[in-house]
């Protein structure tokens, strides 16, 4: 039976505590400890049974318990507290982003795009690090004032939840979201209902709902296609994150992206930057280059020019399997007629995905980096694998040179560091930490006391072993254990023994069960008399991925042997609740990943921000601090070829044996007379400093800012004038630079060494290139110098820029300069020719190099 009528009712709070509803709708208390355990207070089992929801919470509370809680003087002011300490966040001005831009224009709003955000748990629109990443991203900008907006996708279903089977095998169950109950709100045109928005795809319109998260200052919209004007399969595009086929995956990407643009328009706003958070939102660029020509009536190449120098691409995939890439057919049947609007044919669309002529497909990933003046990786590391990857964008530049950057990822600390560490970091640095943006603060944790920060530690592994025996217990109960199975539950772990935590998800190249590769050597450590170990499991396979549940399940199953009972436990359901849980309470991480695979993790940031120590290789972000000495690495980096994945498993599982056995444990047990393990204490206190000052999400926002954001900006700025002069003449110089590139050839070269060659001196040459219709302005000549290898090629040491060209006649120019000698041996010099304009975001966003080595 379905109603007639349908009308949401609000809960009526009594006036006393009235202004607890709008402190609900911030998810602020989402960061805000004092926030969060006023609703806790409030009914904890109610709290927890609504996943943490105060809106969901308060809609099902009694009035008269309302009433009841209206005449405690008590609450009374602590909701006022709550009430005015957000009003207070919300109106301060003396944020680090105005004193960043009080002698600049401030008129920033940067627009992130993404597939999923993680804010809190109750609202159920991510499935890992991606998201939680965005989610801190967007808390860090709010607390730095950092204009940013967040465009995503309502799913009705999110992720799937995990429970396992008796076997251990994962199963998965979608409960929809009642968008209703929870800290989001429909966006309202005027009188007449929600704003209803038309999103072109297949030749036709969809209807999407725009629905708001407040995150602090910021807002985060949401874009809901569960439309009563929609056909079935229209409306069933957000249902599930991550969910369907390559048919359904690009309509909701053509939802978040070219949908999203659509959503800013509709909602009266106009970001200077976007920022494309992975290749999913890319086809974002196309609306913009779509808008621009239909608002101000120029062609595709100017309307490029305008956006691409507004665009900021991350990438957060190391391989090239990880990329979004959709067959040409599919593409041609939903973007076909859009093409249209863009004034190209389908042929020309299809080129701007391609990662190189006839390669078929069409990737995300290179629509992002073609149409984005700046991109950057999320590591050090994974930017240098990123150069490599994608180095054939930019034929004839060294990888090295490719033109993407790093921003390392980072953690928003005030949603990680748990309550008791906060309450420690408060007492002996002072409120600062919490800004993150001041790296001396961190140099006062050496004025904690050793008895303190371990006794601090110690209660959070209590409270972790504590809620991990009930998780299991509930586990079992769900399972339909029998009684005597769900009691000893109960008795599982040692809160005084050594704790290792892995989570994450569970992809191959990740190796969840690295650590099972010698049953018996595991063994011999779980169950030492003196040093023993334990280890706490949790993560999610994806569902069609039968390799990453057999994984689940062979942890499952190892788990249940008698001779290591209670020392191994595997968390269903991992989530935002159980990662605090165990990144606030283990006392080692371990993140094992294949190198260079892992992008950047930011898990083992969480839990080094508590106080736990990593066990890593040396992959991601790890990378950066291995050689500081607060942690442990497995091996030094070394890549394996596929064929010998087998080899390097038991080869790495070797040394993280002899790594646990031989350092780790010993020093977590190396006590002194007071019971402290004073060694590990030191190791916690430098680690906890090196991370929190290095990886927090402040420093990241900071980063983006000022490295891409604000550059961006100014590069908008310069070519959106009120005629477009700048951007229609930039547009007009790339089409001529293109048409002659393949022209350019060196004809001539003076190199005339006085005497023989020595270490110290240089020499001078000239080059003589043939520009054809090009002149010396439009070009940047170098000469790069280095030593030659046995095989003849140049291994380049450096490079100089020759000076600008003397014209010797019909389209020919002289360059000249000097070469230097830098080292011993055989050297050698080559030259390099890259387009030059003043407008360009960098001399590489063409993709045009050329190498003259043959004259």
């Amino acid at each position: 039976m379905k109603p007639v009528r349908t009308v949401f009712v609000e809960p009526r709070l009594p006036k006393r505590i009235e202004r607890l509803w709008e402190v609900a709708h911030n998810t602020r208390w989402s960061w805000d400890y004092a926030t969060s355990r006023l609703f806790m207070y409030l009914d904890p089992k109610l709290w927890a049974a609504c996943e943490e929801d105060p809106v969901r919470m308060l809609g099902r509370m009694s009035p008269a318990r309302l009433e009841e809680l209206a005449a405690d003087d008590s609450f009374v002011h602590n909701t006022e507290a709550a009430a005015d300490s957000l009003a207070a966040y919300l109106g301060d001005r003396s944020t680090w982003f105005r004193k960043e831009t009080e002698s600049r224009d401030d008129g920033l709003l940067t627009a992130y795009f993404s597939a999923e955000f993680g804010i809190a748990d109750c609202i159920q629109i991510f499935s890992g690090g991606l998201g939680i990443l965005a989610g801190d991203h967007l808390k860090a900008s709010s607390d730095m004032g950092v204009p940013l907006v967040g465009i995503g996708l309502a799913y009705q279903h999110g992720y799937f939840h995990q429970y396992l089977s008796p076997d251990g095998w994962q199963q998965e169950r979608y409960p929809a979201s009642d968008f209703h109950t929870m800290p989001m709100r429909m966006v309202m045109d005027g009188d007449r209902g929600p704003l209803t928005l038309e999103i072109p795809i297949e030749g036709r319109n969809i209807r999407a709902w725009i629905r708001e998260v407040l995150v602090g200052r910021n807002r985060l919209y949401l874009l809901d296609t569960n439309h009563p004007e929609n056909t079935p399969a229209d409306r069933s595009i957000t249902s599930d994150l991550y969910g369907g086929d390559q048919d359904m995956r690009i309509r909701q990407e053509i939802i978040l992206g070219i949908g999203g643009v659509i959503a800013l328009e509709a909602l009266g706003l106009e970001p200077r930057v976007y920022h494309i958070n992975e290749g999913h939102a890319a086809f974002l660029a196309l609306e913009r280059i779509r808008t621009i020509i239909r608002t101000r009536g120029v062609d595709f190449p100017t309307a490029r020019e305008i956006v691409g120098g507004q665009l900021v691409f991350t990438t957060h995939t190391p391989v090239p399997a990880g990329i979004d890439v959709f067959p040409e057919d599919l593409v041609k049947r939903y973007l076909g007629v859009y093409a249209a609007d863009l004034t190209l044919d389908p042929g020309q669309l299809l080129s701007l995905g391609r990662e190189f002529p006839g390669s078929g497909g069409f990737n995300m990933a290179v629509l992002a980096l073609r149409l984005s003046a700046a991109a950057n990786g999320v590591s050090e590391l994974h930017g240098e694998v990123s150069r490599k990857m994608w180095r054939g964008l930019w034929p004839g530049l060294p990888a090295a040179e490719v033109p993407i950057g790093a921003v390392t990822n980072g953690v928003h600390l005030q949603s990680w560091v748990s309550p008791d560490m906060s309450s420690l970091l408060d007492r002996y640095l002072g409120p600062r930490w919490r800004a993150a943006r001041d790296g001396d603060v961190w140099s006062r944790l050496e004025a904690i006391p050793d008895e303190e920060l371990w006794r601090t530690h110690e209660r959070r592994r209590d409270r972790l072993v504590a809620y991990a025996r009930n998780q299991a217990a509930n586990q079992l109960e769900g399972q339909g254990a029998s009684p005597d199975r769900i009691s000893a539950a109960r008795d599982l772990l040692d809160p005084d023994a050594l704790t290792v935590g892995f989570a994450r998800r569970f992809a191959p190249y990740k190796r969840a069960t690295l650590i099972l590769t010698d049953p018996e050597r595991l063994v011999q450590l779980l169950t030492n008399r003196d040093r023993p170990l334990q280890i706490l499991f949790a993560g999610k396979a994806h569902p069609k991925d039968h390799f990453g549940k057999d994984l689940v399940r062979r942890i499952v199953q190892f788990s249940r042997r008698e001779d290591v009972s209670g020392k191994i436990l595997f968390l269903e359901d991992y989530d935002i609740e159980v990662a605090r849980y165990l990144v606030q309470g283990v006392d080692v991480w371990l993140n094992n990943p294949r190198v260079p695979k892992e992008a950047s993790g930011t898990s083992g940031m969480k839990a080094a921000a508590n106080g736990a120590l990593q066990v890593s290789t040396r992959d991601g972000w790890w990378a950066e601090v291995a050689d500081l000495g607060i942690g442990w690495t497995i091996g030094r980096g070394e890549i394996y070829p596929e064929e010998q994945h087998p080899y390097q498993d038991e080869v790495e599982a070797r040394l993280l044996y002899d790594l646990l056995e031989k350092e780790v444990a010993p020093m977590f047990y190396d006590r002194g007379r007071d019971g402290l393990p004073r060694r590990w204490v030191e190791m916690m206190r430098a680690s906890m400093g090196e991370v929190c000052r290095r990886f927090n999400s402040g420093r990241m926002v900071r980063d983006y800012v000022t490295k891409y954001y604000l550059p961006a900006a100014e590069r908008f700025d310069r070519l959106w004038d009120a005629d477009l002069a700048r951007a229609k003449a930039l547009a007009s110089w790339r089409q001529k630079v293109v048409d002659a590139w393949d022209g350019i050839r060196g004809t001539g070269l003076d190199w005339d060494p006085d005497g023989p060659p020595a270490v110290g001196g240089e020499a001078p040459v000239s080059l003589t290139l043939h520009l054809g219709v090009l002149s010396p302005a439009d070009v940047s000549v170098e000469l790069i110098h280095g030593r030659v290898l046995p095989d003849t090629s140049l291994e380049e040491a450096g490079r100089r820029r020759l000076n600008t060209g003397e014209d010797v006649g019909t389209g020919h120019y002289r360059f000249s300069g000097t070469c230097p000698f830098d080292q011993a041996g055989r050297t050698g010099f080559a030259f390099r020719v890259l387009p030059c304009h003043e407008d360009l975001a960098s001399p590489y966003s063409l993709g045009l190099v050329k190498i003259i080595d043959d004259i």
